[in-house]
């Protein structure tokens, strides 16, 4: 039987899940806004056996800059001391695919820097993306999302500056890993930034 330890780290959530053959044993997940350097390595202890696991998935972004690094930190950490396959997946996409009663699409967008949203539109049933990720303004985003309904915690700055449709307010859960294609989840464990650096290297 192979076990998966899922951990997402890339926004306020601090998220693990432990599954057993595509089954959930066990999770633990908060909204921390901040801390996940100190939260993570816990929440994994408190999962059975320590969270031990064949294989590790892990949130690559986009989202916080921070965030997105201590949790791909610890995931290749574990994986190198476990002898574990790590792969990665994108908040946007665990997002998208929880979304509940909605029929055709839908447009996830998360607060990202300097004031700007990460924004991708997705089709669903089945899940697929219909644009590629974008950090833009509320203004600029509400020029080109059409979906009536907007998941994630920058839907209610969407929905506000578009002026109609439905915000669902939302961060990734790892146990929510189970709902993705297996292609959505088998993208390499490196950082998904969503945007340029803010400081650049001097020549």
């Amino acid at each position: 039987m192979a076990r998966l330890l899922a951990i997402e780290t890339a926004t306020a959530a601090c998220s693990v899940a432990l599954l057993e053959d595509g089954a959930l044993i066990a999770e633990r997940h908060e909204i921390v806004g901040r801390g996940h350097a100190e939260r993570l390595v816990p929440m994994i202890a408190e999962l059975p056996g320590n969270g031990r696991a064949d294989a590790i998935l892990v949130d690559c972004g986009p989202g916080s800059f921070t965030g997105v690094r201590v949790g791909l930190a610890a995931a290749r950490a574990l994986g190198l001391g476990w002898g574990a396959d790590v792969r990665g997946f994108s908040s946007l996409a665990v997002i998208a695919a929880a979304a509940t009663q909605t029929p055709d699409a839908i447009a996830v967008a998360i607060a990202g820097g300097h004031g700007e949203l990460f924004v991708q539109r997705f089709a669903l049933h089945p899940l697929r993306a219909l644009t590629e990720l974008a950090s833009l303004t509320p203004e600029a985003a509400a020029t080109i999302v059409t979906e009536a309904v907007i998941s994630g915690s920058g839907a209610a700055a969407l929905i506000a500056t578009r002026g109609w449709g439905e915000a669902r307010e939302a961060w990734p859960r790892a146990a929510d890993v189970t709902l993705l294609s297996k292609e959505a989840t088998a993208l390499p464990p490196r950082p998904i930034y969503g945007r340029a650096p803010d400081a650049t290297p001097q020549p």
